[in-house]
């Protein structure tokens, strides 16, 4: 990709926010070779988790999707961050990671909300390969948690 994706981002009316600084021992994001390796970000807001809680009982599965987007929106963050949303060629795979309730089995729905953002800003480039997890709790009580694998120029 090239400065058209900074023009798709603006047609969608998505704005780029600063990285999430870690909540830990690790870098948001690391480059080795032609691959861009992004550690799982949360659905983070200005600094505040956007919603709390189990998938399937505290929060909705349409409310998660939502989160996965946002999860989505800090992945480019990191990328931008650390190289530039401009040298993307591939998304190559996706992690979610779904806090479910017991019984709760949408997770690939819920991820469908970051992958569908992907999607949107890198139209072919953006399609990858997907796994969707559920899990009993993720760091901070988020929701969801997406990691991400990009090829970059």
């Amino acid at each position: 990709m090239d400065g058209d994706v900074y023009a798709r981002l603006a047609q969608l009316g998505i704005s780029v926010p600063p990285v999430v600084p870690p909540v830990a021992a690790y870098v948001p994001a690391v480059q080795t070779g032609g691959h861009v390796y992004v550690s799982g970000q949360l659905p983070m807001v200005e600094g505040s988790l956007a919603a709390t809680g189990l998938v399937g009982a505290e929060v909705s599965p349409e409310q998660a999707k939502d989160l996965a987007r946002i999860c989505g929106i800090n992945v480019l963050a990191a990328v931008e961050n650390l190289v530039g949303l401009g040298r993307v060629v591939k998304v190559v795979k996706i992690v979610g990671f779904v806090a479910s309730a017991a019984g709760f089995t949408g997770q690939p729905g819920v991820v469908n909300g970051a992958s569908e953002l992907l999607g949107e800003v890198f139209g072919e480039a953006g399609k990858h390969a997907r796994s969707a997890v559920g899990v009993s709790a993720l760091p901070l009580n988020a929701p969801v948690e997406v990691e991400a694998i990009l090829e970059v120029a």
